[in-house]
Parts: C-alpha cells; sequence; structure tokens
C-alpha cells in the first residue's frame, strides 16, 4: 500500500484519469474529491463489499436453481 501525505486542496494522480482531491479537513473527517471518467464505478468500500456480497449470493442461488432443473 501507497501512502501519502496531502494537505487540503492538494491532490494525486492516479494514472492518466483519476484525481483524488482533498477537499476540506474538518475535524476527524476528511472530504475528498474524485474526477474520474464516467465508466468508472466509484463506491465507499462498504457498499461494495454489499454489492459483492449481493452478487455472489445470486450467483450461488443461479447455480442452485440450475442443479435443481437438471434433475427434473
Amino acid at each position: 500500500m501507497l501512502v501519502l501525505s496531502r494537505k487540503e486542496n492538494e491532490a494525486i494522480q492516479i494514472g492518466d484519469e483519476i484525481e483524488v482531491k482533498v477537499l476540506a479537513i474538518e475535524g476527524d473527517q476528511i472530504k475528498i474529491g474524485i474526477h474520474a471518467p464516467k465508466s468508472i464505478d466509484i463506491y465507499r468500500k462498504e457498499i461494495y463489499l454489499d454489492i459483492k456480497d449481493a452478487n455472489n449470493q445470486a450467483v450461488n442461488i443461479s447455480s442452485d436453481l440450475v442443479d435443481l432443473l437438471k434433475e427434473e
């Protein structure tokens, strides 16, 4: 993991298309802005993990249904 220190209004660049900028520092919260192409999905990590888990469950249910249909 790369660890960088940034001050308010400073940014980091990821590749040619993604910029992450520190917009404000308020107490123990940091507000960041992300400039990226619309084709790139951006989620908070906890939401991303929930989506990934839901997709995995859907795949498991689908494969179970396929197995049941094969038995008939």
